[in-house]
């Protein structure tokens, strides 16, 4: 091909279309990007020959093959390059109805391609070339993300998997993205999913991967025709590449099993997926809406005897038979990892003998919150503790029938308990805000709903006294300093903006609110 690029003068009018044609089928490129190369590389020919100074463009008929070498200047009213530009008054004298800013055309004598000029020309077609095909597989290949494609692998450079997709691009598997102890020769035959493709300074780039848990979906998609369809949909899926995945899946059909379906007859469809991900074990684990349960599948092949949610913070205790800690946990952390990614909650697994424990010493230090605050015996704190009371608030603001339905408990000692609760808490918050007037912390910060009367006394051991004080505060200062609370990010930020409106930090609204964004 490049012999015949020895472009224009050099070749029949009739076979430059013929090889623009046949480049473009080629290089499955449009064959205007060819013909468009071919012009830019006699215009450059056309420039070393005339003058590089001058505007040359080149025109190839589309129909004919004609070649033609145009000189461009531009109409103007004071020239400053007699190369590009040409007066308003000379340019009338050749055309009459010429304007300011039209373009004067004239025809240059063909040119004879010299070696250097043919090699010149030959390297800027195969510049535009290159350049159009890499236009043509970004094209092709930006809308595949999400797909699994086949190929052979051309090359390995530092670990790294150069595969030919079929001769139409190439993309990459970085090291990472293959699966450990995974080894491939050139020639290999290798799939793989496509998470990206982008734009660099050297061309579209293709990358691939055989760890993204987005692959092993797709397999299964693959394998069973049920996700195929829609039927059953894989609602989850968490990887230890080359060592352990979980996959979590849901049936939209009551009359057929999701796990049964992924598995297959004897095990054939999963078996499949496994010999692609070189014998990473695949846990199929049914989906289900109540995260207890969810959770609870996910730590399979673990027994649970107990959850405790706390969807606020959204993690979940896991209470385990002594017996089954090391399995529910796993190897290294393994099991309790994956079931985490699957689920996205925190899961903090515990043996019965420490769940006891942990309960037991709650209780205990309740009982003692209870016997010192409400001054009354073991008997009647554990009492309340039993019966699910967590705090002297609890028990001052229940209605008094909560209390008197304990057993043993009538409206006399119901009442009591009562009255010496409410006691308590009078005295306690009597005692606070005269500590937190004692250390100097202003009213302006005691309005604030979101404070108490010990985070007002703890802001004020810490220095925080005024809203100037609070306004400087970071969010994690503010959470540090009130652990109490249990703000969470968002509230203790609109907490510290507020105080900075306050102390007049910003001039209007807009600026507040570019604050709030950074």
């Amino acid at each position: 091909m490049a012999t015949k690029m020895q472009v224009a003068a050099e070749m029949p009018r009739i076979e430059m279309l013929q090889v623009a044609d046949a480049v473009a089928r080629e290089k499955s490129i449009d064959r205007e990007q060819v013909l468009q190369a071919m012009e830019t590389a006699i215009e450059k020919a056309g420039r070393s020959k005339y003058g590089l100074e001058h505007d040359i463009r080149a025109e190839i008929d589309r129909k004919s093959g004609d070649i033609k070498l145009l000189r461009y200047q531009e109409v103007v009213d004071a020239v400053e390059n007699e190369a590009t530009q040409i007066g308003i008054k000379e340019a009338q004298r050749r055309n009459p109805e010429a304007q300011v800013g039209d373009f004067l055309t004239d025809i240059l004598p063909p040119i004879d391609f010299g070696r250097i000029a043919a090699q010149t020309a030959k390297q800027v077609i195969t510049q535009r070339m290159r350049e159009a095909e890499r236009m043509r597989q970004y094209a092709e290949f930006k809308d595949r993300v999400g797909e699994i494609v086949s190929g052979a692998v051309k090359r390995v450079d530092f670990g790294n998997v150069i595969v030919d997709l079929g001769g139409r691009a190439e993309a990459i598997i970085r090291r990472d993205e293959l699966i450990p102890r995974e080894v491939y020769r050139p020639s290999d035959r290798v799939r793989a999913y496509i998470y990206d493709v982008r734009e660099e300074q050297r061309g579209p780039q293709i990358f691939l991967s055989r760890t993204h848990p987005q692959f092993m979906q797709k397999l299964f998609a693959q394998e069973v025709p049920e996700i195929y369809d829609g039927i059953i949909e894989v609602k989850a899926v968490a990887r230890d590449p080359g060592s352990r995945a979980k996959i979590a899946v849901l049936s939209h059909d009551s009359s057929i099993d999701p796990v049964g379906a992924c598995v297959g007859m004897r095990g054939s469809r999963v078996q499949a997926v496994v010999q692609e991900l070189q014998g990473e074990k695949i846990d199929i684990i049914p989906w289900s809406p109540d995260q207890a349960n969810f959770v609870v599948n996910a730590l399979a092949p673990a027994e649970v005897s107990k959850v405790v949610l706390d969807e606020e913070n959204e993690r979940i205790e896991v209470v385990v038979p002594d017996e089954q800690l090391s399995l529910a946990i796993g190897r290294r952390g393994q099991n309790v990892r994956l079931a985490s990614q699957l689920t996205g909650w925190d899961i903090d697994i515990m043996t019965e003998a420490e769940e006891s424990e942990r309960r037991q010493a709650e209780m205990k230090q309740r009982s003692e919150a209870f016997k010192e605050a409400l001054d009354v015996d073991e008997v009647i704190a554990h009492l309340l503790v039993a019966e699910g009371f967590t705090s002297v608030e609890d028990v001052a603001m229940v209605p008094l029938e909560d209390l008197t339905s304990i057993e043993g408990f009538d409206e006399d000692i119901a009442g009591e308990l009562q009255r010496r609760a409410q006691s308590f808490i009078q005295e306690r918050d009597e005692r606070l805000e005269a500590e937190r007037r004692e250390l100097g912390v202003g009213d302006d910060i005691a309005a604030i709903e979101a404070f108490d009367k010990q985070a007002l006394v703890l802001l004020g051991k810490a220095g925080v006294k005024t809203t100037e004080d609070l306004a400087d505060l970071a969010s994690d200062e503010l959470r540090e300093t009130v652990p109490a609370l249990g703000l969470d990010e968002e509230q203790a930020n609109e907490i510290i903006m507020n105080a900075r409106r306050a102390a007049g930090w910003f001039g209007d609204e807009e600026e507040a609110a570019a604050e709030v964004q950074e």
